[in-house]
């Protein structure tokens, strides 16, 4: 069994996030700062990937005092606690085809995740992409959620968000790896 290790090319890849609200939506990107893809005979088995929180931006907010208002409030304890918690983890534990278990570490907190993703190895390069759909009410991001607060009416922001993932990813040369 051939087992290869892909470390991400961080400036390469990227990830673009939306949140949405009764009465729109938001999007922007966020860094990911290192991790690894493991693929056993081809196929991915595992690996980890390392988002760094405090590098959120917001790219539909173009007024410079609003889009920063909007930053402190995403790195906040509202929201990803960047200060506290300046790194999210996804720990991939299994993987069947294009669908993909794993942990998800948000805020200091785990809970599982499942999503589809579609690889393509070219040489010693790996490209990966795919959707994760995140409930934020379960890393404690509470802020204007219909499952806590009432009478939100147009103020409301819904629970999932969502992570779009584009990753590219170079092999560690054997020797390297001894």
């Amino acid at each position: 069994m051939e087992t290869q290790k892909f470390e991400i090319a961080g400036g390469q890849s990227n990830v673009d996030w939306i949140g949405r609200k009764v009465t729109g939506s938001h999007n922007g990107t966020i860094a990911i700062k290192k991790g690894e893809l493991i693929l056993n005979n081809g196929e991915l088995t595992g690996g980890k990937i390392i988002i760094d929180t405090t590098t959120i931006k917001i790219l539909d907010v173009t007024d410079p005092a609003l889009n920063a208002q909007f930053y402190g409030h995403l790195a906040s304890d509202d929201f990803f606690s960047s200060e506290s918690y300046p790194e999210a983890v996804l720990l991939i534990t299994s993987v069947s085809g294009t669908s993909i278990q794993g942990d998800l570490t948000i805020k200091g907190i785990t809970h599982p995740i499942a999503f589809d993703a579609v690889l393509n190895v070219n040489g010693d390069t790996l490209v990966a992409s795919g959707k994760l759909v995140v409930d934020r009410t379960k890393y404690e991001m509470r802020f204007r959620s219909g499952n806590f607060f009432k009478d939100l009416g147009d103020t409301l922001i819904y629970n999932d968000f969502d992570l779009n993932v584009t990753i590219t990813a170079i092999a560690v040369k054997a020797d390297a790896l001894a």
